[in-house]
C-alpha cells in the first residue's frame, strides 16, 4: 500500500491530474500514516502556497471553489495538531516569504472600495491567526518590521469598518431624508464608508441563504477579526521593541498607524459606538486587551526616552535667537510634534462628524503618555522636563482650534484654521472643552506648574498662557455646558492669579447670571463656586471675594433671570469657609453688604418712588411704556435687595457669636454692624408702600386694561421688598438675642430702648414695649395691610413671620419675671397659636411636597413643609403655651401625613431634602416626644379617634352597647372625642363578646388596611410615655377590635385576614401590657380575666371557622403571638404580686373547665346538625389550646425560684395545667376511632409545635420535681404523671429521627425533647439495675439516630450547622453523668467513624458526622474519668482529620461540604487543647494537613469558605500554642504564603466584573489577611529571621498581578507591618537579590513604606511613652 501512496507527489505536480483530484489527494497525503513522502509537512505546505501564489498571478487556472478549498486546505494544516506537535519537536517547517505579501493583499481586497472577494474573510483571518499563532511560521512577517506594520494597519482599518457599520448606515439613512446630495458625496467618499459592502455580504457565496438577516453572515468573520487583531497587535508589539532604529519606528508609525489606531481606540472606547459591540459580540475584556496594546504601541512608539533630545530642540525655545528652534540643515532633526499633530488634524481618515471627537480624545491621550514618558526628571532636570510638559500642553491645546489670544499668527504662519466652523456648534464647544478639562488635570496632577520658578525663571510663560486660556473661556463662555466650570475650577487650583484679573466675570457668568439650570451644569458650577470660597478662604482675602461679588450682584441686570444665589451646597461650604475666617473679616464683610445695599439699591428704590408719585400727580397716564420701566426697575432693584439679604443671612448665620472672650474692638465692631443693620431694616420698611399709596392707582388710566401689569409688577416687587426685609429684621433679632445672651460686653439697641423707659419710668413700661413688638407681630401693624402674608400669596414672608414671632417670643421668656403675668401668658397663648396655626394637609397631583431646607426656596409647594419643620423644631418651645385644640389639630397634623405617606407607599426624596411624612416620622422616634405628654397625649387621642371613626362606618353583625353610644354622641359633624366613651362601657361589651362569642364589628379589606395603618404608627409611640387614661383608652379600644372584630375580604373568603389582622393586635398590645401605665386598665379588668377574654375569643372565632390554613405563616405568626402576650401578662401577674393567686387561679379554671368553647365538641355538634364536619374548626381551636395551655405553664416555670411561697402557688398551678395539657395532647396525637372519623376527618397538628409542646410539659415538671426535691427532707420517689406520653413521643421521635420527613424545625424540636427527656430518665426513681440498663439502651439508641441524622444525604451544610447547637445540647446531657462503658460506645463510634476508608468509598456523610460529633464532644463538661481518657486518644483523633484532611483535598468537589467542616473541627481542637498537647508533632501535622486544603478554580462562596477555614486555623494555632511557632515556623508560614497568594490572584483586576457580591467576599477575605500579617508581626520573635522571605515571596506574586485597590489596601497595610521586622541590611539584600521585574515592584512598595507607614510609625512612637 505504502508503494501506491508514494507517487501523490508526482499527481500533485502534474499538470493532467485535475485540481479537484489534486486537493482531495493533499487532504489524503496529510491525515494518511501510509503516504511515504519526505519530508511530508513541508512539501504539502509548499504546494499548497504555490499553487495559490500562481493562481493570483494568474500562472495557472482553476475553479472558485478549488480556490476556496486551497485556503481551506491551507487553513487547516496551519491548525492542526499534528503540525504544532512537529514544530515542538524542533523539526524544520516554513512558509514561502511571498505568502506574507499575498495574505496583505487578500486582506486589501477585503476593505478595497467595490471590490468582491472570492474568499471569505473568515478564512483569509483564520489563515493569519494560524500563521501568527507559531513562532516558527510567524517568521515569514516578524522578519520584515514594514510587513507587521502593513498586517496591522489593514487589520485596524478593517476593524474600524466593522465597528462604525450600524452608524454608517444609520447616519445614510438620516442623511439621506435630509439632504441627499451631502449624503452621495461626503460620506461615500472614504474608503472605510465604501468597504462596508464588501464585508458585508460577499457577492460570490452562493450557499449563503437569502432569507437570513444581513448580519448573520458576518457574525463568525467580526469575532474572528478582533481575535486576530489583539495577535496581530501582540506580535507588532514585541517585534517593535525590538526594533533597534526609533527614527524608523516613529516614522512607520506616524505615517501609517497612528491614524487608524487612534480611531480603532476611540470606537472601542466611546459609549457612541455600544451598539456596535453587542451588534459583534464584543467582550469587555477583548476591547480592554485591545485598548492596552495600542496605548503600549502609540507610547512606546511615539516617546521613547531617545526621542526626549528632539522634543526638547522642538519645543523649549533656542537659548540663542528667540525665533529659532534648533540647528537647520537639508534633512534637518527630527521635529516630532510636526509629524503627529497634522496627522490628528489630517481629513480622510475618519468620518467627518467624528473627526474632532477622535482628535480631542487623543490629544489629552498623547499628554498622558508624554507625562509618563518625560514628566518624571528629578534634580536639575525635573524642572526642565516639567517646562518640556508644558510646552507640549500649550501645542496640544493649539492643536484642538481654540484660539487664545497671541496665538492667532501662530496659526496663520502655519496655514492652519484656528477656529473652524465646526467648534462655534455646542457638540464640538463639548469635545473642546471635555479635552481641554482633561489636559488640564493631567497637568495638575503632574504638578508641571511651578509658580516661582515660572515667575524667577521664565518671565511666567506659564501664567500669560493659562491667562489666556481663561481669557478665551470667558470671551467664549459655555455656561450651559459642564465641563466650562470645570475647565475654570482646574485652573482655580493651578493659581488663583489665573482668574484673578477677571473674577468680577467670572463670579458673573459662572455664578451669579449664569442662567441653565439643568442638573449637571448645577453640580458642575456649584463645585466651582465651592472651590472659588475655599481658595480665597486659605488665602484670607473673603473680604475682596465679597466686594466682587457685591459689585456683579449690583450691576444692572434682569435679576429675575439670575438663578438662586444660595444653593444647599453652597450655603453648606459657604458656612465652612467663614468659620476659618477671622470674625472681624466676617462682620467687615456684612457692614459692606449693608452698604451696598444703601448705596446702590436703597437710593434707586427711593428715587423711583417719587418718580412714580410725581407721575401720579401730573396725571403721566399716557406714557404707559416709561411706567412700566419704572416698575422692571423697582422689580430688579427688590430682586437685589433680596439676594443680598440672603447671603447676609447666610454669613451672619455661619458666624462665630460674640462671647465673653471676645474682644473688645470685635464686640464694637459686631454693635455697630447690628446698629447698621436695625437702620437698614427701618428705611426699608419705609420704603413699602401703604395702602393709600395703591389706591391712587386705579384712579390713573381710563381702561382697566391699562393697569393690569404695572399692577402686577407693582406687588411682585412690593412682596419681594417685604420678604427681604422681614428675613433681615429675623436675621437681626436672633443675632441680637445671641449676642445679649452670650457676651456680656453687648448692649442691644433695643436693650438701649428699653433702659431709657425703664430709668424714666417703672419697669412694668420696659416690659411692655417686648409685648408691644410682639403685638404689632400679631395684629400685622408691622406691615401694610395690603401686603399682609398669607401661605398662597407670599408664603416666604409668612414663614419669615412666624420665625420673627418666634424669636421676639423667645425675648419675651428671656425675661424671668415676664411669664409669671397672666397678661403675658395670655400673649405667649397668642404666639405660640400664630406660630402653629395654618397647618394643613393638601394633597398634591405631583406627590409629597419636598424643601431643601433653604428659606430662598420656599413657595406655595414647600410652604407647609418649611412650616412644619419649624413647628417640630421648636415644640419644646411652644407646646406649654398651646391650647388642648391647638395640640389636637396638630397631632391629627402628624398621624395625617403618616397615614398619606403609608397609602402613597412613600416616595424617593434627595437625602438632605426634607418631606411633612419625613419630619413627622423623626418626630413621632425622637426622645422629645415623651418629654412632651400634652403632645403625646393629643397624638394618641387623635389615633384613638380615627380607629373610633373606622369602628363608626364598619357594618354591625350585632349590637353592642359602645357604639351605639358612640354614634349617639358622635352625631354632630366632628367625630366624638375618645375620652367620652366610658371605659366600663368596653369592659362589659369586651367580657360580653368572649363569653359568647359575639362579632360587634365586621370590616371591609380598606378599613382594615386603615386600621392596620393607625396601628403601625401607635407602635413607634413609647408606651411608657402614656398617661394612665390614654393607655386605658387605647389598650381597650385595641382588645375590643381583638376580641368583637371579624375582617371579611371582599375578594378571598378563604383568606387569613382574621389571623394577619389580631396578630398585629397582639404585637401592639404586648408593649403596651408592660409599660408602666397598666395600672388604669387593671383596675377596670382584672389581668385574669384578660386572659381569658383572649383565649376565649380566639377559641370563638376559631370555631366559627374563621381560621382556614392551619399550616401557614400568618397563622402560625397568630399562635407566637398569642403565646408572647399571655407570657407577658403572666410575668406582669407574677412580678407586680397583684393577686398572683386570684388571677391566675381565674385563668387556670377557665384553661381546665370543659365549659371553655372547644373545637372538637363544637365540630361534632356542627357536623350533627348541618351533616358537614369542620375539621379546620377542631384542629385551630386544638392548636390555640395547647398553645395557650404550654406557654401559660413555660411562664410560670421560668419564675420558680422566687421565693418559697409563690413556688408553692406556681407549682399547684403547674400541677392543674399539666393534667389538663397531659390529655390533651393524647386527644391531639391519638389515631381516631371509625365512629370519630365518619364524623370528623383525621387533622394531623404540626409535629413541630406537638414536641414543643411536650418538651414544656416535661420541663415545667422536672422544675417541679427539682423544687419539691428540695422541700421534702424524707427522700421519698419522685415520678412523672405523664412518663407514658414522654416515652411513647421519645419511641416515635426516635423512629422517625432519620426519615425524609421530618422537617427542619420538627428535627431541632426533637433534639430538644430527647435531651430533656434523658435528664428525665436520669432524675426518675426505680429499680437501680433496671434503671441502668434503661438508661444504657436509650443511650444507644440516641447516639445511633443522632449519627444516623447527621449522615443523612437529604441534609446540606448548612442545615447540620444549624442543627449542632441542639446537638451539642443533647451530648452535653448525655455525656454529663454518663459511665465508663457509655463513654466507651460514644469513643468506638467515634473511631469506626473517622475511617478514611469510608472516604475513599465516596461516603463521606459517614465520615462527616464523626467528625462533628467528635467537635461537639470536647466542648461538653466531662466527668473526670472521660475527660482524661478523652484527652488521652485526642492526638489520635488529630491524626485521623489529618488524613481525612488530605484525602478529601484531592476532589475539589467535597471542599464545601466535607473538607471545610473536617478542618473546623481540628481547629475547634487546637482552642480546646490549649496547654494540653505536650507534643507539638501535632501542630505540626495539622500545619502539613492545610496545606492540602483546596483554594485554587473555587466558586466565590466555596473560596470564602476554605479561605476562612485555614486562616482560623492559623489563628488558633498562633494563638493557642506559640510554643510551637518556635520550631514550626516555616510550616506556618507555608500555608499562609498559600492564603496570600490565592486572596492576590482571586483579588486582581477583571475590568466589568470587579463589583458585586462576589468581589465584598475578596474584600473580606484581603481584610483576615491584613489581620493574620499583624498577629505575626506581634509574635516577632518567632518571625523576625523569615520576615526578608515573606517580603520576597509578597512582591514575587505582586509583580505578577495588578490588584483591586480595596484588596490591595488591606494586603499592602499588612506587608507594612512584616517589614516592620526588616533591618536595614535585610531591605539591602532584597534590592540585590531580587530579580529585576521584582525588584522594581519591591523599590515602589518600599518607596511608600517609607513615605507612609513609617513616617506615621515613627510619629507614633515619637509620642509613645
Amino acid at each position: 500500500m505504502a508503494a501506491i501512496y508514494s507517487g501523490i507527489h508526482l499527481k500533485l505536480k502534474s499538470p493532467q491530474t485535475p485540481w479537484d483530484d489534486k486537493l482531495k489527494l493533499a487532504r489524503f497525503a496529510w491525515i494518511s500514516s501510509q503516504c511515504l513522502l519526505p519530508n511530508k509537512e513541508q512539501v504539502l505546505l509548499d504546494w499548497c502556497t504555490h499553487a495559490l501564489t500562481g493562481w493570483y498571478n494568474k500562472k495557472v487556472e482553476f475553479s472558485q471553489n478549488v480556490l476556496e478549498g486551497l485556503w481551506c486546505y491551507l487553513d487547516d494544516l496551519l491548525r492542526s495538531r499534528k503540525l504544532h506537535s512537529l514544530l515542538k519537536q524542533g523539526k524544520t517547517v516554513s512558509l514561502r516569504l511571498n505568502m506574507a505579501q499575498l495574505l496583505l493583499e487578500r486582506l486589501q481586497e477585503c476593505s478595497r472600495v467595490g471590490s468582491k472577494s472570492l474568499v471569505c474573510a473568515a478564512t483569509i483571518l483564520s489563515v493569519c491567526q494560524g500563521i501568527l499563532s507559531s513562532p516558527v511560521l510567524s517568521s515569514v512577517f516578524i522578519t520584515k518590521y514594514e510587513l507587521m506594520v502593513d498586517l496591522l494597519a489593514k487589520l485596524c482599518s478593517m476593524a474600524c469598518c466593522e465597528l462604525q457599520q450600524p452608524l454608517l448606515t444609520e447616519i445614510i439613512v438620516t442623511e439621506s431624508d435630509t439632504c441627499q446630495d451631502e449624503a452621495m458625496s461626503e460620506p461615500l467618499q472614504t474608503p472605510l464608508a465604501n468597504s462596508r459592502d464588501t464585508l458585508d455580504s460577499p457577492a460570490d457565496q452562493p450557499e449563503l441563504d437569502t432569507n437570513k438577516p444581513a448580519s448573520k453572515p458576518n457574525e463568525n468573520h467580526s469575532s474572528k477579526l478582533f481575535e486576530v487583531l489583539l495577535q496581530v497587535l501582540s506580535c507588532y508589539l514585541a517585534v517593535q521593541r525590538q526594533q533597534a532604529n526609533p527614527n524608523r519606528v516613529f516614522t512607520l508609525v506616524t505615517n501609517q498607524l497612528i491614524q487608524p489606531l487612534v480611531l480603532l481606540r476611540h470606537l472601542l472606547t466611546s459609549g457612541e459606538f455600544a451598539p456596535s459591540h453587542t451588534h459583534l459580540r464584543l467582550r469587555q475584556p477583548l476591547c480592554r486587551d485591545i485598548r492596552v496594546k495600542i496605548d503600549s504601541i502609540l507610547q512606546s512608539a511615539l516617546f521613547p526616552s531617545e526621542h526626549l533630545t528632539s522634543y526638547k530642540e522642538e519645543l523649549l525655545p533656542s537659548k540663542g535667537e528667540p525665533g529659532k528652534r534648533g540647528p537647520g540643515g537639508a534633512k534637518g532633526p527630527l521635529k516630532p510634534i510636526s509629524a503627529i499633530i497634522p496627522k490628528l488634524r489630517a481629513q480622510g481618515y475618519c468620518e467627518p462628524h467624528l473627526h474632532y471627537s477622535v482628535k480631542s480624545n487623543t490629544l489629552s491621550l498623547l499628554f498622558k503618555f508624554f507625562l509618563e514618558s518625560y514628566g518624571n526628571g528629578r534634580g536639575e532636570n525635573e524642572e526642565e522636563q516639567k517646562m518640556l510638559c508644558f510646552y507640549f500642553l500649550t501645542k496640544l491645546v493649539t492643536a484642538l482650534d481654540l484660539c487664545l489670544d497671541g496665538e492667532q499668527s501662530v496659526s496663520e504662519s502655519t496655514g492652519q484654521m484656528s477656529s473652524p466652523d465646526s467648534l462655534h456648534s455646542p457638540e464640538s464647544w463639548t469635545l473642546a472643552l471635555l479635552s481641554v478639562e482633561s489636559l488640564l488635570t493631567q497637568a495638575l496632577s503632574a504638578d508641571i506648574y511651578n509658580v516661582a520658578a515660572d515667575r524667577i525663571r521664565h518671565k511666567e510663560v506659564q501664567l500669560n498662557f493659562y491667562r489666556a486660556l481663561g481669557q478665551m473661556l470667558f470671551n467664549q463662555a459655555q455656561p450651559s455646558i459642564p465641563a466650562w466650570y470645570r475647565c475654570l475650577k482646574v485652573l482655580l487650583s493651578l493659581n488663583h492669579l489665573i482668574l484673578e484679573p477677571d473674577l468680577d466675570q467670572l463670579l458673573s457668568s459662572a455664578w451669579v447670571n449664569s442662567e441653565c439650570m439643568e442638573a449637571r451644569v448645577q453640580r458642575a458650577r456649584q463645585l466651582m463656586v465651592c472651590s472659588l470660597l475655599q481658595t480665597y478662604t486659605k488665602l484670607r482675602q473673603i473680604p475682596r471675594f465679597f466686594s466682587e461679588l457685591l459689585s456683579v450682584i449690583c450691576q444692572p441686570a434682569l435679576e429675575e433671570l439670575r438663578p438662586p444665589l444660595l444653593s444647599e451646597a453652597v450655603s453648606v461650604s459657604l458656612g465652612t469657609c467663614l468659620l476659618d475666617t477671622p470674625p472681624s473679616q466676617c462682620l467687615e464683610i456684612c457692614s459692606s453688604m449693608l452698604e451696598s445695599i444703601r448705596t446702590w439699591i436703597l437710593p434707586d428704590l427711593v428715587k423711583e418712588e417719587k418718580e412714580a408719585e410725581k407721575m401720579d400727580t401730573d396725571g403721566g397716564g399716557d406714557d404707559k411704556k416709561s411706567q412700566l420701566n419704572v416698575d422692571q426697575e423697582r422689580q430688579d432693584a427688590s430682586l437685589k435687595v433680596f439676594s443680598l439679604s440672603q447671603l447676609l443671612h447666610a454669613v451672619l448665620f455661619s458666624l462665630k457669636t460674640l462671647d465673653n472672650t471676645s474682644p473688645l474692638p470685635l464686640v464694637r465692631q459686631g454693635q455697630a454692624l447690628m446698629n447698621e443693620m436695625q437702620q437698614v431694616v427701618k428705611e426699608l420698611l419705609q420704603v413699602l408702600p401703604r395702602e393709600k399709596r395703591i389706591k391712587k392707582t386705579p384712579r390713573k388710566g381710563k381702561k382697566k386694561m391699562d393697569h393690569k401689569e404695572p399692577e402686577r409688577v407693582t406687588v411682585l416687587w412690593e412682596q419681594k421688598t417685604q420678604e427681604a426685609t422681614l428675613l433681615l429684621r429675623y436675621t437681626w433679632v436672633e443675632l441680637d438675642t445671641l449676642f445679649d445672651i452670650h457676651c456680656g460686653k453687648y448692649t442691644s439697641p433695643d436693650s438701649d430702648q428699653e433702659a431709657a423707659v425703664g430709668e424714666t419710668g417703672e419697669e412694668a413700661r420696659s416690659n411692655a414695649l417686648l409685648q408691644t413688638r410682639i403685638e404689632s407681630l400679631l395684629s400685622g401693624d408691622i406691615l401694610p395691610a395690603h401686603l399682609y402674608p398669607s401661605p398662597s400669596f407670599s408664603p416666604m414672608s409668612c414663614l419669615l413671620l412666624k420665625l420673627l414671632t418666634l424669636q421676639q417670643m423667645k425675648r419675651v421668656m428671656l425675661k424671668c419675671n415676664l411669664p409669671c403675668e397672666s397678661s403675658t401668658t395670655a400673649l405667649l397663648n397668642r404666639t405660640a397659636h400664630f406660630i402653629s396655626a395654618d397647618l394643613k394637609l393638601e394633597e398634591t397631583p405631583g406627590g409629597e411636597q419636598v424643601w431643601d431646607g433653604q428659606l430662598s426656596s420656599v413657595n406655595s409647594s414647600s410652604y407647609v413643609v418649611a412650616h412644619w419643620h419649624l413647628v417640630a423644631s421648636n415644640l419644646p418651645l411652644i407646646a406649654p403655651y398651646l391650647s388642648g385644640e391647638d395640640m389636637g389639630c396638630m397631632a391629627d397634623f402628624l398621624v395625617g401625613s403618616l397615614l398619606s405617606e403609608q397609602s402613597d407607599g412613600g416616595m424617593d426624596c434627595p437625602p438632605s431634602c426634607l418631606t411633612i411624612s419625613l419630619i413627622s416620622s423623626q418626630l413621632l422616634q425622637s426622645l422629645i416626644l415623651p418629654e412632651l405628654p400634652s403632645l403625646n397625649s393629643a397624638i394618641v387621642c387623635s389615633i384613638a379617634q380615627m380607629i373610633y371613626g373606622v369602628l363608626l362606618v364598619a357594618h354591625a353583625p350585632k349590637v353592642c352597647a359602645t357604639l351605639p353610644k358612640i354614634q349617639e354622641d358622635g352625631s354632630d359633624v366632628s367625630p366624638p372625642s375618645p375620652k367620652l366613651v366610658e371605659k366600663e362601657t368596653i369592659v362589659e361589651d369586651i367580657l360580653a363578646s368572649s363569653k359568647t362569642g359575639d362579632v360587634f364589628v365586621s370590616l371591609t379589606d380598606s378599613q382594615t388596611k386603615e386600621l392596620v395603618n393607625l396601628i403601625q404608627i401607635l407602635t413607634q409611640l413609647n408606651p411608657d410615655a402614656m398617661n394612665s387614661e390614654d393607655l386605658a383608652s387605647v389598650f381597650l379600644l385595641l382588645f375590643m377590635m381583638l376580641t368583637s372584630a371579624s375582617c371579611q375580604s371582599d375578594d378571598r373568603p378563604d383568606s387569613e385576614a382574621d389571623a394577619v389582622f389580631q396578630a398585629k393586635l397582639l404585637r401592639i398590645l404586648i408593649p403596651l401590657v408592660e409599660s408602666r401605665h397598666l395600672k388604669g386598665v387593671l383596675k377596670l379588668i382584672h389581668a385574669g380575666s384578660l386572659l381569658q377574654a383572649t383565649v376565649s375569643s380566639l377559641l370563638w372565632h376559631s370555631n366559627s371557622g374563621r381560621y382556614r390554613a392551619t399550616n401557614s405563616l400568618d397563622w402560625m405568626d397568630l399562635i407566637k403571638a398569642v403565646q408572647d402576650f399571655i407570657r407577658a401578662l403572666v410575668q406582669l401577674i407574677i412580678f407586680r404580686n397583684s393577686s398572683v393567686q386570684l388571677n391566675l387561679n381565674q385563668f387556670v379554671a377557665f384553661l381546665t373547665s370543659k365549659e371553655k368553647p372547644s373545637g372538637h365538641n363544637v365540630a361534632l355538634s356542627s357536623a350533627t346538625v348541618s351533616g358537614k364536619p369542620d375539621p379546620g374548626a377542631s384542629i385551630s381551636s386544638d392548636h390555640l389550646e395547647l398553645a395557650s395551655l404550654s406557654s401559660f405553664i413555660q411562664e410560670m416555670t421560668s419564675n420558680l425560684g422566687r421565693s418559697k411561697l409563690m413556688d408553692q402557688t406556681l407549682t399547684q398551678m403547674i400541677t392543674k395545667v399539666n393534667a389538663t395539657l397531659g390529655p390533651a395532647v393524647e386527644s391531639a396525637i391519638r389515631p381516631q376511632t371509625a365512629g370519630e372519623a365518619a364524623v370528623q376527618p383525621v387533622v394531623v397538628l404540626d409535629q413541630a409545635f406537638v414536641v414543643e409542646v411536650v418538651t414544656v410539659m416535661l420541663h415545667c415538671e422536672l422544675s417541679s420535681l427539682s423544687v419539691e426535691e428540695q422541700n421534702k427532707q424524707d427522700g421519698s420517689t419522685l415520678t412523672l404523671s405523664h412518663m407514658t406520653l414522654y416515652q411513647s413521643m421519645c419511641q416515635q421521635i426516635l423512629r422517625e429521627l432519620t426519615s425524609d420527613l421530618r422537617p427542619m424545625e420538627s428535627l431541632v424540636s426533637d433534639l430538644h425533647f430527647l435531651s430533656l427527656f434523658y435528664k428525665a430518665a436520669e432524675m426518675t426513681r426505680g429499680d437501680e439495675e433496671t434503671r441502668e440498663k434503661e438508661l444504657d439502651e436509650l443511650y444507644a439508641q440516641i447516639l445511633q439516630n443522632v449519627q444516623g441524622l447527621l449522615k443523612a444525604p437529604r441534609l446540606s451544610t448548612k442545615e447540620v450547622s444549624e442543627l449542632e447547637p441542639a446537638v451539642q445540647e443533647l451530648l452535653r446531657h448525655l455525656v454529663e453523668k454518663s459511665t465508663a462503658a457509655q463513654f466507651k460506645l460514644l469513643l468506638l463510634m467515634i473511631r469506626e467513624g473517622l475511617n478514611s476508608g469510608e472516604l475513599r468509598a465516596g461516603n463521606y456523610r459517614e465520615v462527616l458526622s464523626a467528625v462533628t460529633i467528635t467537635k461537639l464532644l470536647f466542648y461538653c463538661q466531662l466527668p473526670e474519668p472521660c475527660y482524661k481518657a478523652l484527652w488521652h486518644i485526642a492526638p489520635e483523633i488529630i491524626s485521623a482529620m489529618v488524613f481525612l484532611v488530605r484525602a478529601s483535598g484531592l476532589d475539589s468537589s467535597l471542599t464545601l461540604s466535607f473538607t471545610v467542616p473536617t478542618v473546623t473541627s481540628m481547629t475547634s481542637l487546637l482552642r480546646q487543647g490549649e496547654g494540653l498537647f505536650t507534643n507539638p508533632h501535632h501542630v505540626v501535622m495539622v500545619l502539613g494537613a492545610l496545606q492540602s486544603v483546596p483554594l485554587d478554580h473555587l466558586s466565590p462562596t466555596v473560596y470564602q469558605s476554605a479561605f476562612l477555614a485555614v486562616h482560623e486555623a492559623l489563628f488558633a494555632i498562633i494563638q493557642c500554642h506559640t510554643q510551637v511557632l518556635s520550631n514550626a515556623a516555616p510550616s506556618f508560614l507555608n500555608v499562609f504564603y498559600r492564603l496570600v497568594a490565592s486572596i492576590m490572584q482571586e483579588g486582581r483586576q477583571r475590568g466589568v466584573s470587579d463589583t458585586g457580591s462576589d468581589c465584598d467576599v475578596y474584600h473580606k477575605c484581603s481584610r483576615l489577611t491584613q489581620r493574620m500579617f499583624s498577629h505575626i508581626a506581634a509574635t516577632a520573635e518567632s518571625f523576625s529571621t523569615l520576615s526578608t522571605f515573606m517580603v520576597a515571596q509578597y512582591v514575587t506574586e505582586l509583580q505578577k498581578v495588578t490588584l483591586r485597590p480595596d484588596v490591595k489596601l488591606h494586603l499592602t497595610e499588612g506587608i507594612y507591618q512584616i517589614m516592620d521586622l526588616c533591618m536595614e541590611q535585610d531591605i539591602k539584600f532584597l534590592m540585590a537579590g531580587l530579580q529585576m521585574g521584582v525588584r522594581e515592584v519591591f523599590n515602589e512598595l518600599y518607596g511608600s513604606y517609607t513615605h507612609y507607614h513609617k513616617a506615621e510609625r515613627q510619629g507614633e512612637e515619637k509620642y509613645t511613652v
